[in-house]
């Protein structure tokens, strides 16, 4: 199947295009509020807060008895939100910090998740309940009622990140002098919390608990590496969201046997490592070159000062000297004496070298310049 066909069919095939829609949005929406965990150095909130939305949905198929999608995300968000309150209540109660709470949390409501499981497994109507998507995701249930309510979120994510931009922008960088201001940081702190919350549990039935919060942290993490600015960022990690969502799509509906969730995760995880490296200012491969070049111009400056050491011994500062003397100094290389030729700093006359008065030039300069430094 090319590309066109492919097209053609998620505007014809409602299953593919619902799944295309709603990963796309939920790649979106998770971007956008992923940047903010990320900046806050709340990376494995996703994480605990998808764990603890497991319980949720136990509690809320036992109580209730209905498969009902909606049913289940309820008591995951309230599931959810209780455990948020008891991270927060944990890091200002205790001395603990705010990671040791993020893994307890985790791990207990998690653990608890698994118990109730294990208990409905063995109820008569295990079978037909389907609880066990939540863990891995099953994007193949998403229905278009599903897709309308993450666009809803979206657009009302939206519009809270730009009624409270400001406070959101003073919160993240200075909570100090946010409190100066007078603003509410606790409200503040608590709406941005609450979005992430509800962000991750729409994402359960897609992606599951276990990777939920690869998608809240990879877009984000992908798109710090590209730029200061948080608007920017915020703005590229919904982009590099949403197009996870839609290779994934595209990659485990083209292939048998690929579930569409772990897939997504895998494509969020190449943007993720494609940034790591190619990024220009972050990135491992710019930094390499950059290192490279620093070095050949200390090599390069580090010779140029030792030639120029050797001519203050002569009036005559175009005298000639032998190549091999240079060999006697450690930053010496036939590469940055070919440099300083190019540059007409040295000339060549077989196995001798003189500087040339521009090389003089440049080498009082720069020795001037270390001095004022110093």
């Amino acid at each position: 199947m090319d590309i066109v066909e492919y097209i053609k069919l998620v505007f014809s095939d409602y299953t593919l295009r619902t799944i295309t829609l709603g990963t796309a949005v939920l790649g979106g929406v998770t971007g956008m509020l992923g940047s903010f965990a990320v900046l806050r150095k709340q990376s494995l909130l996703g994480d605990a807060i998808s764990h603890a939305a497991l319980p949720g949905i136990a509690i809320a198929f036992l109580i209730t008895g209905s498969k009902d999608s909606n049913v289940l995300l309820i008591g995951a968000l309230i599931s959810g939100l209780i455990g948020t309150l008891w991270i927060r209540g944990i890091t200002t109660k205790t001395h603990l910090k705010s990671d040791t709470a993020l893994g307890l949390i985790l791990s207990v409501f998690f653990g608890f998740g698994m118990l109730l499981l294990t208990f409905i497994q063995k109820q008569p109507n295990a079978n037909q309940a389907g609880l066990d998507k939540y863990l891995f995701g099953q994007a193949a249930t998403l229905v278009e009622s599903d897709v309308w309510l993450m666009s809803i979120v979206t657009g009302l994510c939206l519009i809270v990140l730009l009624l409270f931009w400001k406070e959101f922008k003073i919160l993240l960088f200075d909570k100090d002098y946010a409190q100066t201001l007078g603003f509410n940081t606790r409200f503040i702190d608590l709406l941005i919390t609450s979005f992430i919350v509800l962000a991750i549990v729409l994402g359960l039935q897609t992606v599951g608990v276990v990777l939920m919060s690869a998608m809240l942290l990879a877009p984000a993490a992908a798109a710090r590496q590209w730029t200061n600015s948080l608007g920017l960022m915020v703005f590229l990690a919904a982009i590099l969201g949403a197009s996870a969502g839609v290779f994934g799509t595209a990659i485990s509906s083209t292939q048998n046997n690929l579930s569409t969730g772990p897939v997504i995760v895998l494509v969020a995880s190449v943007f993720v490592l494609f940034s790591f490296i190619f990024s220009p200012s972050r990135g491992l491969l710019f930094k390499q070159i950059r290192l490279i070049k620093n070095r050949n111009d200390l090599e390069f400056q580090k010779t140029l000062a030792f030639m120029y050491h050797i001519i203050e011994d002569h009036e005559d500062s175009s005298h000639p000297h032998a190549i091999k003397i240079l060999n006697n100094f450690q930053g010496y290389s036939r590469k940055g004496l070919r440099q300083l030729v190019s540059k007409n700093y040295v000339t060549l006359h077989g196995n001798m070298w003189s500087l040339t008065p521009a090389g003089v030039e440049a080498a009082t300069n720069m020795y001037n310049q270390n001095l004022n430094d110093e």
